[in-house]
């Protein structure tokens, strides 16, 4: 297997960070319905105080989601959509890191490029029309997420013949369209997109394959914190009593490759990682840089 150097930092908008270690986002989700937190911080003034309170337990990156994407969940128009992210975006943007937000819709993604944002999450991989001129058109860094199908059906029958090639396949040619017009390897993040369209055993298989993944030269993002599997592993239903089972999860995903975990718990999440770098004689150095 050839395996391409990965970048030394992510670059998005003004920030520069260092990938010398694992790297935090914090999620913010400001919608009614999804499966962890829905509800909890529609109103923008509890979601900024979420946001700041991310920031001063360690979140490298903010990332703020106005449209459900749990299984089964039905898409939100853009109005709507729009009206729950800027309110909260534009003051998420005074923290001091990179503010990435999580949405499908070129429409929206130029907006919130112009009122700060710094990082574009898109489940659909830039699928929309458009949307793959507008991140060339900025200085934006960008996560390509691979999904089979659509929320609405994603985990009603997931099939593939060897997921982890499948995977790594279609985000490096998603990835390759973002090169052919200029943007540069260190603005691109993958992520496999664990249970978007996957079974219990693809994940695992995914999980397993990450080397793999990170092999093509791309950081690598996992979002494995609070999810349904972790739930049937250990028995726990309720998604915030998940706690250890997604530190655990995000230790094999750092370990197997991935250098940005996207997770709820930030503060016990930055613990763990600072005992695991510690053990393995990894750099314990802390913050993002801003150009």
């Amino acid at each position: 297997m050839t395996v391409a150097v990965k970048p030394d930092a992510f670059r998005c908008g003004r920030f520069t960070l260092p990938l010398h270690r694992p790297l935090i986002m914090g999620v913010v989700n400001v919608t009614p319905d999804s499966f962890s937190d829905g509800g909890d911080f529609l109103d923008p003034g509890r979601a900024v105080a979420h946001a700041q309170r991310l920031v001063a337990e360690g979140a490298d990156i903010l990332d703020i989601g106005g449209e459900s994407s749990r299984p089964g969940s039905a898409p939100v128009s853009l109005r709507e959509e729009r009206r729950r992210v800027l309110p909260v975006l534009k003051q998420a943007v005074e923290l001091g890191v990179p503010v990435s937000v999580d949405t499908t819709k070129p429409e929206l993604m130029r907006e919130v490029l112009d009122s700060g944002a710094a990082m574009i999450n898109d489940i659909s991989a830039l699928g929309s029309a458009g949307a793959v001129d507008v991140i060339a058109a900025s200085d934006a860094g960008i996560c390509l997420m691979h999904m089979q199908g659509d929320p609405a059906k994603m985990q009603l029958a997931p099939t593939y013949e060897d997921v982890v090639a499948e995977v790594s396949g279609f985000l490096c040619e998603r990835a390759r369209s973002l090169l052919d017009k200029g943007v540069s390897t260190e603005r691109i993040l993958i992520d496999p997109g664990f249970g978007f369209g996957k079974t219990d055993q693809h994940n695992l298989e995914l999980l397993e394959g990450l080397p793999l993944i990170a092999s093509h030269g791309f950081a690598v993002l996992a979002g494995l914190s609070r999810k349904s599997q972790l739930g049937r592993i250990t028995g726990r239903e309720r998604a915030r009593s998940r706690l250890g089972a997604s530190i655990a999860a995000a230790l094999a995903a750092v370990r197997n490759g991935a250098s940005i975990v996207r997770v709820h718990d930030v503060a016990e999440t930055r613990d763990a990682l600072l005992v695991w770098q510690a053990m393995c004689g990894g750099d314990k150095r802390n913050g993002a840089n801003s150009n």
